[in-house]
């Protein structure tokens, strides 16, 4: 299969996380029409009061890695940048399942 699924934790400053999450949100939009994204879903930690998790499909790794060159994608992100404190991601390979 070729798709490619992004896991990725953002974690806000201290008490910043619904503003960076709101923040993320508005400017959802960006993505709306993005080549090759299936799916790009912004998650809220249950358990961890500063953490959003971000669940990504697309088509290929390759429209994965042109939209983090895309100027709109760039801007969102530098307009995030100073409510995150950290940034880790998991990259992994579907294999099957219901929507796929």
């Amino acid at each position: 299969m070729s798709k490619y699924t992004m896991f990725g934790q953002l974690k806000a400053q201290p008490g910043k996380r619904d503003e960076l999450a709101k923040m993320m949100l508005e400017s959802s939009e960006t993505l709306q029409g993005m080549e090759g994204c299936i799916f790009y879903i912004l998650n809220e930690s249950v358990n961890e009061p500063d953490v959003l998790w971000i669940m990504e499909l697309w088509e290929s790794a390759e429209a994965h890695a042109a939209s983090l060159k895309d100027e709109k994608v760039r801007a969102v992100i530098e307009q995030c940048k100073p409510l995150i404190a950290g940034v880790s991601a998991v990259p992994v390979r579907p294999i099957g399942g219901k929507g796929l």
